[in-house]
C-alpha cells in the first residue's frame, strides 16, 4: 500500500477560521501555514495572478524547482518564508546519512534554496507499520516558529523552524541523531507506539490542526499485516496534545474494534454556532465532532448506507475515509474511500448539518452525492462562492450547488487522482496520478482552461503564496510564477 497538553482552555480563533460562506476575493491570502491552509481545511485562496500555463521542459513560468526524494506524497505548507515538504532521503541532501528515511525538507521560499531536513529512521517492524520508501506524509502545521507534524515512526514532532542553521539546540529535547547545520532540531516529541500503544497500519499520516495550546491529530491505529485482526483495539483514533509541552491532555477511543482498515485522514477545527469543534473521519466509516477542550462527543454521522459491508480488498461497499473534512456555513463535508490499491468502487460524499447533536445519520443529513454518480475518494472539497469542487479516485472532478448539492459538471481527466481540488484566482487546479495538473474555470459552467504535464505522479495539491504557484510531483517541488 502506497499512503500516503495540559491547557484547560481553547482560543477560539474565529476571525481566522473562514467556517462562513465568503466568495473568493475574501479567501486567506499569504501563508499557507497547514494542510488546508486554515483549520477549517478549505482549500481556496484569494491569491491573484497565479498562472494557468507553464512548461517544466522550456522553463515558462517556472520560478525555480528544487529536487525532493523518490516518492513524495506530503503536501507543501508555506510560512515565515520557508517552505516545509516530506518525503523520503532519496534526493541525497545529507550525503552522510544513507538509507531509507523519513524526511522533512525546509526549503528558502524566494530562491528553492535548501536550508535543511529532519531525518526520521524507519521502525524496525518494517512495512506493516512503516512501508519502505513512502517517507513522510503529513504535512506540518506551523505556528510562529515551530512546526508540528508526525512522523513515519508514529511520533507526534514539534521542531524549530530553523533547524540546526542558527547553530542553537533548542527546547527540552537534545536526544537528535542526526544534529549538523542542515540537520532538524527538535523541541519535544511524542511517541504514540510507546505511550499510547498505537498500532500504525503501514503508516502514520495525518496532518495536524491546532487551536489555541492545543493540535489535534489522527494516530492512524489499524489492523495487522494480515487484515484480519486489529492489534490493538484500546489504542485511541484522536488525541490533543499540548503543542509547548508536548504533555498528552486527551484522547479518545470511538472507532475501537470496527476500525475496518486504516486511519489515515485528517481533522478539522472550526467555530459553529459558537461552539468550537474537532472534526474527523474515524478508521469506522464514521465522522465524529468532539469538544477540543475535552474530548467529549457532540455528534456522529455514519458516511456508509445501513446495507453496506466489508471485505477484504475492497471487494465490499462499505469504505473508510481518507479524505479531510471541511467546514463551511455551520456544516462539515466529507467523502469516503478506500486503500488506492483497492480500486475503485462507490463513494459517498455528504454534507452534514454541524449545529445538532448525538448520532445525526439522519437528522444532520443537507444532501448526499453517491453510488453511480461519485466513487471512492481520497480527496477533500473546495468551496468558493456557491460551488463544492470534489474529485474521485477515478479521475473525475465534480463542481456542485453547496447549498443542494446538484451537480453543476463533471469532468474526466482519464487519470486517478489522490489530491484535492484548489480554487485560486478564479481558476480550479487538479493534479493526477498521469502527472498532468488541470485548471479549469472556476464556474457553474465547464471550461478548461489548460492541461500543463509536469512529466511525474501528482499525489499531492497545488498551494499558493504571495502570487507563486506550488506543486510536488513524485521526485521536484515546483514554483511557478506568471
Amino acid at each position: 500500500m502506497t499512503h500516503r497538553l495540559l491547557s484547560s482552555s481553547i482560543v477560539v480563533l474565529v476571525c481566522s477560521l473562514c467556517v462562513t460562506a465568503e466568495p473568493l476575493s475574501k479567501a486567506k491570502r499569504g501563508d499557507w501555514p497547514m494542510w488546508g491552509g486554515s483549520p477549517d481545511r478549505n482549500m481556496v485562496s484569494g491569491e491573484t495572478g497565479i498562472p494557468a500555463t507553464w512548461d517544466v521542459k522550456t522553463g515558462k513560468n517556472v520560478k525555480w524547482t528544487a529536487d525532493l526524494g523518490s516518492q513524495s506524497y506530503g503536501n507543501p505548507v508555506i510560512a515565515n518564508g520557508r517552505i516545509f515538504i516530506g518525503t523520503n532521503n532519496n534526493a541525497n541532501r545529507r550525503p552522510n546519512i544513507k538509507g531509507d528515511k523519513g524526511v522533512i525538507m525546509c526549503f528558502e521560499e524566494k530562491t528553492g534554496k535548501f536550508l535543511w531536513q529532519a531525518t526520521h529512521d524507519k521502525l524496525p517492524t518494517g512495512r506493516v507499520n512503516d512501508w519502505p520508501e513512502q517517507g513522510i506524509c503529513s504535512s506540518p502545521f506551523v505556528d510562529g516558529n515551530r512546526l508540528y507534524y508526525v512522523s513515519n515512526r508514529c511520533d507526534v514532532v514539534c521542531a524549530d523552524v530553523e533547524g540546526f542553521t542558527d547553530g542553537e539546540n533548542d527546547g527540552p529535547f537534545k536526544g537528535e541523531k542526526y544534529k549538523e547545520s542542515q540537520d532538524g532540531d527538535f523541541i519535544w516529541t511524542f511517541d504514540m507506539i510507546e505511550e499510547l500503544g498505537v498500532f500504525p497500519h503501514n503508516l502514520a499520516t495525518s496532518s495536524p490542526v491546532g487551536a489555541g495550546d492545543l493540535i489535534f491529530l489522527l494516530t492512524s491505529n489499524g489492523v495487522d499485516e494480515g487484515h484480519l485482526n486489529l492489534p490493538v483495539p484500546d489504542a485511541p483514533d484522536i488525541i490533543a496534545i499540548n503543542k509547548k509541552t508536548g504533555e498528552l491532555v486527551w484522547d479518545k477511543i470511538l472507532a475501537g474494534r470496527n476500525v475496518l482498515h486504516g486511519q489515515w485522514s485528517s481533522p478539522a477545527y472550526g467555530v459553529i454556532k459558537g461552539k468550537p469543534q474537532v472534526v474527523f473521519g474515524a478508521g469506522d466509516g464514521w465522522c465524529y465532532s468532539l469538544n477540543p477542550k475535552n474530548g467529549e462527543l457532540i455528534w456522529k454521522f455514519d458516511l456508509n448506507p445501513k446495507k453496506s459491508h466489508w471485505e477484504l480488498g475492497g471487494r465490499g461497499t462499505k469504505n473508510n475515509i481518507i479524505a479531510t473534512p471541511v467546514i463551511y456555513d455551520d456544516k462539515v463535508f466529507l467523502a469516503v474511500g478506500q486503500d488506492p490499491e483497492h480500486g475503485e468502487g462507490p463513494g459517498h460524499l455528504y454534507a452534514i448539518d454541524a449545529t445538532k447533536t448525538g448520532d445525526v445519520t439522519e437528522s444532520g443529513r443537507v444532501w448526499h452525492l453517491g453510488g453511480d454518480d461519485f466513487h471512492r475518494t481520497m480527496s477533500s472539497v473546495a468551496i468558493a462562492d456557491g460551488l463544492l469542487y470534489t474529485a474521485d479516485l477515478s479521475g473525475f472532478i465534480y463542481c456542485l450547488d453547496v447549498k443542494t448539492g446538484k451537480p453543476h459538471w463533471k469532468h474526466d481527466t482519464f487519470a486517478a487522482i489522490w489530491g484535492s481540488p484548489y480554487v485560486v484566482d478564479g481558476k480550479v487546479y487538479l493534479g493526477d496520478e498521469d502527472g498532468e495538473v488541470v485548471v479549469l474555470k472556476h464556474s457553474p459552467k465547464l471550461k478548461e482552461i489548460a492541461t500543463n504535464d509536469l512529466r511525474n505522479a501528482v499525489y499531492t495539491t497545488p498551494v499558493a503564496s504571495r502570487g507563486v504557484l506550488y506543486i510536488v510531483n513524485r521526485r521536484t517541488l515546483f514554483a511557478l510564477d506568471d
